[in-house]
């Protein structure tokens, strides 16, 4: 009789879990964390392949050597939050912080080594799109306005793409608004990983590279310039993340959501923003069509964010 009543309390939701489908455990992690590991195992299978290709070449670049190490230093943050996840609930910052990280470290792999992923380039259609709009390159067209005290700016812009998505986050977090702190750091990183998809079906080389024999102006001889072109010249000339552009993407969301929650910061961070993107086709990052592909990633992510988050919500509380 105690064992068919254990049967018949299955039945009635009671051992829930032994009747539950095999993906349930799925839903138990959060959104962004499902999609790091999605995309963690591709990264890690193309890192090693970058990596043993130039090994039996019988050099292998830093940037590569770089890519290993930090592929561990994954492995590390994910243990550790793990045991965050299983011991320390409470630890709601460092739970909600760590899927950012993994998915920049994600980011500069996967960056590194697109081309062995997929070579077919799309760059020449790139060209000839900004060709057909503007009967010019916009990169080569900007050197008209190279001055050193531009460079400086841009260049500072530039660099400050990782601190905008952050510092809405960390306001909305100081402010003990929980709802739409998971707002930004959600709809930010679902943001990157459809990027990264992006970055992988349409391969495609910067017009720094590829235009690079139209140029007639270097960019160098002050100090943040100079530091910007030692950061991107340990890139491989095989990166092809150009298309989208993230830059776009991600400073467009970021404006949009600090415009909804918090405006004050929205005003703070509009000229870096507006430099930012100016400085995309200023220091020949990237093509304009480029920063179109990413003004609508960024506007589809700032939409749907929430909405899967919310969805999948409703699934963990299933489960």
């Amino acid at each position: 009789m105690v064992e068919k009543k254990a049967v018949n309390g299955g039945k009635n939701g009671n051992s829930k879990d032994l009747k539950s489908p095999w993906y349930t455990w799925i839903f138990r992690l959060r959104i962004e964390e499902f999609t790091a590991l999605v995309f963690f195992f591709p990264m890690l299978y193309f890192t090693f392949k970058a990596y043993t290709f130039f090994k039996s070449i019988g050099d292998v670049p830093n940037v590569f050597v770089g890519d290993v190490q930090r592929v561990f230093g994954i492995i590390v943050a994910v243990i550790i939050t793990l045991l965050i996840i299983k011991y320390r609930p409470n630890w709601t910052f460092l739970r909600d912080s760590l899927p950012f990280a993994f998915c920049i470290a994600i980011y500069t792999n996967l960056h590194d080594t697109i081309h062995f992923a997929n070579p077919n380039d799309i760059h020449h259609h790139l060209i000839s799109i900004d060709q057909w709009i503007f009967g010019a390159q916009p990169c080569v067209w900007a050197e008209r306005f190279i001055h050193p005290l531009l460079t400086e700016i841009f260049s500072f812009c530039y660099m400050l793409f990782f601190a905008f998505a952050p510092a809405v986050a960390l306001t909305l977090y100081l402010q003990r608004r929980k709802t739409e702190f998971r707002a930004v750091m959600v709809s930010v990183i679902l943001c990157f990983y459809a990027g990264y998809l992006l970055y992988v079906l349409f391969p495609a080389v910067p017009p720094r590279i590829t235009l690079q024999h139209l140029f007639t102006v270097k960019f160098n001889g002050t100090p943040l310039a100079d530091t910007a072109i030692a950061m991107i010249n340990v890139l491989p000339r095989e990166s092809r993340a150009a298309f989208p552009s993230l830059h776009a993407a991600v400073t467009l969301i970021s404006l949009m959501l600090a415009y909804k929650y918090v405006r004050w910061l929205f005003w703070v961070l509009l000229p870096f923003c507006t430099g930012l993107l100016l400085s995309t086709i200023y220091l020949r990052h990237h093509y304009v069509i480029d920063l179109v592909a990413g003004f609508i990633l960024g506007i589809l992510a700032f939409i749907y964010g929430p909405r899967i988050d919310a969805w999948w919500n409703s699934r963990r509380m299933k489960v």
